[in-house]
C-alpha cells in the first residue's frame, strides 16, 4: 500500500505533540467562542428602528404583508435573495444559492418563536420556481414592491432580523457580506479542515490547495443546482421567449 503524501499537507507527529499543539489552539478558540459571546450580547442590546408593517410582499395566496411573513411569531429573520430578472437558472445568484440551500430545518427557530423566510429580490412567479427547483421549503415571499423600504441601498447580500410588537415591527439587527455566513454551516465545516476553504484570501502554509476563487459555482452553475440537474428537476423559470 502506498502511503506517501503527494500534496503539501501537515508535518507528521506523534500523538503526544500533536496533542500539545491541539491545547494550544483549544485555549485560542475559546476566546474567540467568548468574543462571540460578548458580540451577541451586545447585539441584544442594540436599539431598533420601526419599519412599516404594512410594506407589501407578493406570496403563493397573492399580496400579503410585512407582518403577515412573522407567521404570527414574536420574530422574523429574512434573507433578502438577489435576483437577475429575465435570466436563466443558470445565471442566478451563486452567493445567494450557497447560503439559502443551507437552511432547512426550522423547526428550532419555530421553538424560540422565531420564523424564517427568504424575501426575494425579484418578482414571485419567476423565483419560486427556482425555490422549487432547487428544493427548499422554506418560505418565499417576493420583496420587490418594498425594497425601497425595506433594503434601503443596502446590499448586495442582506440578512435582517424584525421584532414584532402587536401589529407593528421594527428592525433589530441585518448585516451583509460575509455577515451572512450565519446562515451556512459548510464553510464552518471546511474550516476545520486542514485545508480550510481553500480560497486564494486564506493565510494557509506555501503549497497548500488554493485554487477554488468561488467554491459557490462549478462551471456555469451554482454549485448546489448540479445534483437537481441529475435527478431531473427542470430549471425553466418561465423567461425563455
Amino acid at each position: 500500500m502506498n502511503t506517501e503524501i503527494d500534496i503539501a499537507a501537515p508535518t507528521i507527529t506523534d500523538r503526544a505533540a500533536y496533542q500539545a499543539r491541539l491545547d494550544a489552539l483549544r485555549v485560542w478558540e475559546k476566546q474567540h467562542s467568548r468574543a462571540g459571546d460578548a458580540i451577541a450580547a451586545a447585539r441584544r442590546r442594540l436599539p431598533m428602528v420601526e419599519v412599516p408593517a404594512d410594506s407589501p410582499l407578493i406570496g403563493a395566496d397573492g399580496p400579503v404583508t410585512l407582518l403577515d411573513a412573522f407567521e404570527g411569531r414574536r420574530q422574523l429573520i429574512a434573507y433578502y435573495q438577489m435576483w437577475h430578472e429575465g435570466a436563466p437558472a443558470a445565471r442566478q445568484c451563486p452567493g445567494c444559492t450557497f447560503f439559502n440551500s443551507q437552511v432547512r430545518e426550522l423547526a428550532y427557530l419555530h421553538s424560540r418563536d422565531v420564523t424564517y423566510a427568504t424575501l426575494c429580490q425579484g418578482p414571485y412567479e419567476q423565483s419560486v420556481r427556482y425555490r422549487d427547483f432547487m428544493g427548499w421549503d422554506v418560505p418565499w415571499y417576493s420583496a420587490q414592491p418594498s425594497l425601497d423600504v425595506l433594503l434601503a441601498g443596502r446590499g448586495p447580500f442582506v440578512l435582517a432580523c424584525y421584532l414584532r410588537s402587536g401589529d407593528r415591527v421594527f428592525e433589530t439587527y441585518w448585516t451583509t457580506g460575509r455577515g451572512v455566513e450565519a446562515m451556512d454551516q459548510s464553510y464552518g465545516l471546511l474550516d476545520l479542515t486542514a485545508y480550510g476553504r481553500q480560497e486564494p484570501w486564506e493565510d494557509s502554509p506555501a503549497g497548500w490547495p488554493q485554487d477554488l476563487p468561488d467554491p459557490a459555482r462549478v462551471g456555469d452553475r451554482p454549485a448546489a443546482q448540479w445534483s437537481r440537474i441529475r435527478a431531473g428537476r427542470s430549471d425553466d423559470l418561465g423567461t425563455a421567449g
